[in-house]
């Protein structure tokens, strides 16, 4: 055995993050990514992993610390490079080395405790399967993959018999918006494909049987499913080894499955939580505020309570069909006595039924999955948020000759770069949002929260739907560079290559019409932002010059801004939507 410093791993761009809350004690066993402390940025907050799996020696934090990358968290008792060689090669000498490590006496009984108690950490499962060594057949299933539903399987990477590492790619899958390849999470050889082209996924879903180890010790398949019973089968003392094990495996099943079979009103119920923070990783509490969920009401049936993607999409679920109110709006409407059926929990009467068929013919086509998704996306976002649009024009004359000019030039050097004016359009949205930092902000509770980043979304028509690709630091791209970045996303969105990454953290999305038609819209702003930018056709109108005493012929681009009056008022919207057009006009203040 050996001791080693567990440190923070990479966290970004965060500087020095708060210890608040510390996740294990001295001498709690624990396995490769299993979370050791959980910190806070003035962003987010985090749960810390850790690179191995031991048993807590000694605490190098506490809570109100300050910790950064390369910051020791604890002190880990490890099996050394010897004792895991030693379990790999030798049949007969696995239980030996064994049986010093829980107590004398456990010898025997050693291969019985580690089948029933998978808590009885790594050098006890690895000695038990003495046919192979440590090598075992492992589940690998559907990672987390957001807010996709029924994938379908469009490519098969590897094949029975292949061998993998960690993180190769298994499958591709493909959804209405991305397609995205699947990785293994365990290495070894695969015995068994369980999936074929043409079926469709869901997160958890069994992909492929490994014949193999996960990274680094961590815990068998069966091992972690009940993470909360590993503390006390280790804690067992020897002499009681072999009935002990029975009585603390069998509560552990019976409880897991209740946690997670539990219905939903009473695994949701609002709780009325004190000052304790929800227990959730910082992509639930994304996921939560994206819906507007109190994270405070909902009961975790993750380990240590914690809330997962599960227990806010079945909170969401209880809320809109009116089985349960959320405190606010039991507040809001104390004698309502629960939301209309079929209202949504609004108080909205329900959807009318009609029989369309006995006015005359009718046909019927069901929704595709995208306007499945993003319908339901757009009818949440239209009800609960307050939005307001403010209509203006830009004088794009100049801009207009300017960027014909650039593509002559282009056509002439034979560069494939077609500049748009959308992309002189993202470059003055970011300078309108570097002097209104309001519109790049997101509301988190009672909280707004200001971001230091220019991510900029831009809605793409393509044939299977709209998507929103999200351009990556516009304030750090020139109007070519964007234009070229545009270009490439649109045609990964045509031909459905979009990956999930490509349509995450915009901070302000742009919706142009201008190349279809109309005057004004109103956009629905995209969810957690707090605003969008809709774009119609230019046009040509007569312009009052006040220096030349006479109506001049100018180019005009309607402007079509909503916000979200929680956050922006009326006054702000109108500086922000003239000042956008200043940019517009004399393109020069950019610089300024």
């Amino acid at each position: 055995m050996a001791l080693l410093d567990i440190k923070v791993p990479d966290i970004g761009d965060f500087d020095e993050v708060s210890v608040i809350e510390v996740l294990v004690a001295p001498g709690d066993r624990v396995r490769v990514e299993q979370s050791l402390i959980t910190v806070e940025s003035d962003k987010a907050s985090m749960e810390i992993p850790s690179s191995h799996a031991g048993v807590v020696k000694e605490l190098k934090v506490q809570l109100g610390d300050k910790v950064r990358e390369g910051s020791v968290m604890v002190v880990l008792e490890v099996a050394d490079e010897q004792d895991a060689a030693a379990r790999d090669t030798g049949e007969g000498a696995g239980p030996a080395p064994a049986a010093p490590a829980p107590a004398a006496g456990a010898a025997a009984p050693s291969p019985a405790a580690a089948a029933e108690a998978p808590a009885s950490a790594a050098p006890a499962a690895q000695s038990q399967p003495s046919q192979d060594g440590a090598l075992e057949l492992l589940e690998v299933r559907v990672p987390d993959i957001g807010d996709f539903k029924d994938v379908a399987v469009i490519e098969l990477l590897v094949a029975e018999g292949a061998t993998v590492t960690l993180e190769q790619s298994l499958v591709t899958v493909e959804s209405d918006k991305a397609s995205m390849e699947l990785p293994s999470s365990a290495e070894g050889v695969v015995r068994e494909l369980r999936v074929k082209i043409g079926d469709t996924l869901n997160q958890g879903d069994l992909i492929a049987i490994v014949e193999g180890r996960r990274e680094r010790g961590a815990a068998p398949a069966a091992e972690v499913q009940s993470p909360q019973v590993s503390p006390p089968a280790a804690a067992v003392p020897g002499p009681s080894a072999a009935p002990a094990p029975e009585p603390a495996a069998a509560p552990a099943p019976a409880q897991a499955p209740a946690a997670r079979t539990a219905p939903p009103a009473a695994a949701h119920r609002p709780a009325g939580t004190g000052a304790g923070l929800p227990h959730a990783s910082p992509s639930v509490r994304k996921f939560a505020r994206e819906l507007g969920v109190p994270l405070a009401e909902v009961t975790g049936t993750g380990p240590r309570g914690r809330i997962t993607h599960e227990d806010v999409q079945s909170f969401t679920r209880a809320v809109m069909s009116g089985s349960l109110q959320t405190q606010a709006q039991a507040a809001r409407a104390p004698a309502a006595g629960g939301a209309s059926a079929g209202g949504a929990g609004l108080d909205l009467l329900p959807w009318p039924k009609v029989d369309f068929a006995k006015f005359g013919p009718v046909e019927r086509k069901e929704l595709s999955r995208i306007k499945k998704i993003s319908g339901a996306n757009l009818a949440r976002n239209w009800v609960m948020i307050p939005h307001v649009t403010n209509n203006d024009e830009a004088d794009i004359t100049e801009l207009e000759a300017l960027r014909v000019q650039l593509n002559q030039e282009g056509a002439k050097a034979k560069s494939p770069v077609r500049v748009t004016m959308l992309a002189f359009v993202i470059k003055a949205v970011v300078a309108a949002l570097n002097k209104f930092p309001e519109f790049n902000a997101s509301l988190d509770g009672d909280e707004l929260v200001y971001k230091q980043y220019f991510h900029i979304g831009f809605a793409a028509d393509t044939p299977n739907g709209l998507v929103v690709p999200v351009l990556k630091d516009a304030d750090k791209k020139g109007v070519l560079a964007i234009s070229e970045e545009m270009g490439e996303l649109a045609r990964k969105a045509r031909d459905g290559k979009l990956g999930v990454a490509d349509m995450q953290g915009g901070c302000f999305t742009i919706s142009s019409l201008g190349g279809i038609g109309g005057t004004h819209f109103t956009p629905i702003i995209n969810a957690p932002e707090v605003a969008i930018l809709g774009l119609s056709r230019s046009s040509m109108k007569p312009i009052w010059n006040d220096e030349r005493e006479k109506f001049e012929p100018r180019l005009m681009l309607p402007l079509s801004l909503s916000y979200d009056h929680r956050v922006i008022d009326g006054a702000a919207a109108a500086r922000f939507n003239a000042y956008l057009g200043q940019v517009l006009a004399d393109y020069r203040r950019i610089l300024l």
